[in-house]
């Protein structure tokens, strides 16, 4: 992979992770593109491409440690300290440990998008290769967009949050493996179903974000270093990505806080439904995005 395309792929990755129009969608049909101009890059539905999207959705994980950085620090020695309440007391702590409680839910959530992503793996892989599929996925999550800005005030912060709506968390992030259901609209939209304030919406989702992207990026590695190889995407392709990925994806990040928390995520809707129409009538096909 020219190193000019890997730079490119991160400026995707970095713009669109954070914005709810699917990143991965974008990655896929920026690859489907470069490969019917002529460009010598491996099939994105490939596992060494995969790969590459992961490495560039790592990059982003840059961008959150970036802009989040007062409140994940906090919940990093809130939980630590947490911990080591609970163990020196033998279980038996005399206060509410809400970021120790916090990481367990977080953990559950995780456990439920690998039990949805590992059951579904293969169905979800095979869109990669589909574009009309990507047309779809691209319009559904426009549709739960406008749907997240007509929702009324949201009641619930953290401490009324429970394994219940980690769980609908969870699986939602699990389906937005398929490209075109965003990650972070996915579990914005349905934190905010199950009544999680806006803001923690929005922090729960990219704090969630960080053990899930890096435990789908060991296990795609594992099968990427120890079946294929990379075939065609080296360290460079993937330094490159990964750094352009966390640079441009500060921005990005900046902007998504600033139109969640004033309700105005349906401005997005518009887009995806006319990328997914461009897709669905074939102007990919023809080169045009």
């Amino acid at each position: 992979m020219l190193l000019w395309i890997a730079a490119l792929l991160g400026v995707v990755q970095g713009l669109f992770m954070f914005l709810p129009v699917s990143s991965t969608a974008h990655l896929v049909l920026t690859q489907h593109w470069l490969i019917r101009q002529g460009y010598d890059i491996p099939a994105p539905e490939s596992p060494e491409m995969i790969l590459f999207d992961l490495v560039v959705h790592v990059g982003t994980l840059v961008s959150i440690a970036v802009v989040f950085w007062p409140s994940l620090s906090r919940v990093v020695t809130g939980g630590v300290r947490d911990t080591w309440t609970w163990v020196s007391s033998g279980g038996r702590a005399g206060r509410e440990l809400m970021f120790m409680r916090l990481g367990l839910l977080c953990a559950l959530s995780v456990l439920a998008t690998a039990i949805i992503g590992f059951t579904l793996r293969a169905s979800f892989e095979r869109v990669f290769a589909n574009p009309l599929a990507v047309a779809g996925t691209l319009t559904l999550t426009g549709v739960l967009l406008w749907w997240t800005d007509r929702l009324s005030r949201r009641p619930r912060g953290l401490r009324q949050f429970t394994p219940w709506m980690a769980t609908v968390i969870g699986i939602a992030q699990g389906f937005a493996l398929l490209p075109g259901l965003s990650r972070s609209g996915m579990t914005i939209t349905f934190a905010l179903f199950v009544g999680l304030k806006r803001r923690w919406a929005a922090e729960y989702s990219f704090f969630l974000a960080i053990p899930t992207i890096l435990a789908a990026t060991a296990v795609q590695s594992w099968g990427v270093l120890g079946e294929v190889g990379f075939n065609g995407v080296d360290w460079r392709a993937l330094a490159v990505g990964f750094v352009v990925a966390a640079v441009v994806g500060i921005l990005s990040l900046k902007l998504l806080v600033f139109l969640l928390l004033r309700a105005r995520l349906r401005v997005f809707s518009f887009y995806l439904w006319a990328l997914a129409a461009l897709v669905a009538f074939g102007f990919l096909d023809h080169g045009v995005v």
